[in-house]
């Protein structure tokens, strides 16, 4: 493990790569932050039509109605009435919490099916310059692959550079869930990869549930594939500071604590969802019992203490990682805060080893995957940690304190 010199000198020298770093990554991307997206008149339409609708003589709850209040109202209703309502606004219900996770399921494949229609027409519209039918294109192949099997889409958003989120297992009796938070260029077209297929939210959603199946067979598992919020888009401004986090933190617990039952959580936090992680700890809801990070470039805080949460802190980073190369500080609302593998921050490291690079944390055969696989399901005795000493066994940061509900 890298040894930190705190000296005032370095420090500020740190503090002025980090000023540069941030000037060359807005001069060479021209400020990439989520700025061109693509309008989403459909949703905004039908978002106004559920606010005027009523079912059975009753009015609609509103779509941003707490979770509680929306899962109380899908229990009024007849199954008849639930796909009614699905079926008349699909891009709503599919993206509500509270509602039937089936329901969403159902909801959101047929959300899916009329947004790869309008990409079809897209294609093909000769109005649009050349790139334009090419993202069409690619992105009516991205909808038909979503559709495609029995695949369990949560959440379907296609507005913008687009937002999704997949389970594998089943949701609605799952005792452990896990929850795939990813990092910077996040989108519908790289949800998922068919080469490198564990360096995309799906395939490292779809690479843990295989190994928490098989570190424990007997555990009613699921796994989740989040990439609901907006992340920055390329090592720009966005990348270097937290706006987006935030935004992304209150849709993480909001997802969290709407999920069915009474599952233990997990969340597994790649990059730039780290930073959403580290946001979101402090109200993350009760359920939360572990946040592992991989590859970050900081939490936005100076020591897990200053999480102010109940969940068990655990860190990774392969050496060859070059987020490690990047300055982990905060200065002037730039940059992220402490690193999180430097033993004083007071994470449990956790071996890394047969990891390569920023991407590869979710490899099978790889420490770090065996690892999270042994977090997810709850089976701390068998996590890796980095150095001999078995750190990351005992004295866990986080166990006892009082949870929040």
């Amino acid at each position: 493990m890298t040894s930190f010199d705190t000296s005032p000198t370095l420090t500020a020298w740190r503090a002025l790569l980090a000023v540069v770093v941030v000037f060359v990554m807005l001069t060479a991307t021209g400020w990439s932050a989520v700025h061109h997206q693509r309008s989403d008149e459909a949703r905004t339409l039908a978002l106004a039509s559920w606010a005027r609708d009523r079912i059975a003589g009753r009015a609609l709850p509103e779509a941003d109605a707490p979770a509680h209040r929306l899962a109380r109202f899908f229990a009024t209703l007849t199954s008849a009435q639930r796909v009614a309502l699905a079926g008349k606004y699909p891009s709503v219900v599919g993206n509500l919490n509270g509602a039937p996770v089936t329901l969403r399921y159902h909801a959101n494949r047929l959300a899916l099916k009329q947004a790869a229609a309008e990409e079809r027409r897209r294609a093909h519209d000769a109005s649009l310059s050349a790139d334009g039918r090419d993202q069409a294109e690619r992105r009516q192949a991205r909808f038909r692959s979503l559709l495609a099997g029995d695949r369990q889409i949560l959440a379907f958003d296609p507005s913008g550079q687009g937002r999704a989120a997949e389970v594998f297992g089943n949701l609605d009796r799952a005792a452990r869930v896990s929850v795939i938070v990813p990092g910077v260029d996040t989108n519908l077209l790289t949800l998922e990869r068919s080469r490198h297929a564990n360096t995309a939210p799906v395939g490292m959603a779809r690479s843990l549930y295989g190994a928490e199946r098989a570190a424990a067979p007997g555990t009613r598992t699921a796994v989740i594939a989040w990439a609901d919020y907006t992340a920055p888009a390329g090592l720009g401004v966005d990348a270097a500071l937290g706006r987006l986090a935030a935004d992304g933190a209150l849709r993480l617990n909001a997802m969290v604590g709407a999920l069915p039952g009474t599952p233990t959580v997990s969340l597994f936090c790649h990059s730039y969802g780290s930073v959403v992680c580290g946001v979101a700890a402090d109200e993350a809801p009760r359920r939360v019992a572990d946040i592992a990070v991989a590859g970050s470039p900081g939490m936005r805080v100076t020591s897990a203490r200053q999480l102010d949460t109940g969940a068990r802190i655990w860190a990774t980073r392969d050496r060859g990682d070059w987020i490690g190369d990047v300055p982990h500080l905060e200065l002037g609302g730039i940059g992220h805060g402490a690193d999180p593998v430097d033993p004083r921050f007071g994470a449990r490291i956790v071996s890394a080893a047969g990891a390569k690079g920023h991407s590869g944390y979710f490899e099978p055969g790889t420490a770090s995957l065996d690892s999270f696989a042994a977090i997810g399901v709850g089976a701390y005795g068998s996590v890796r940690c980095a150095g001999a000493d078995g750190a990351c066994h005992s004295g866990i940061y986080g166990e006892g304190a009082t949870r929040r509900a």
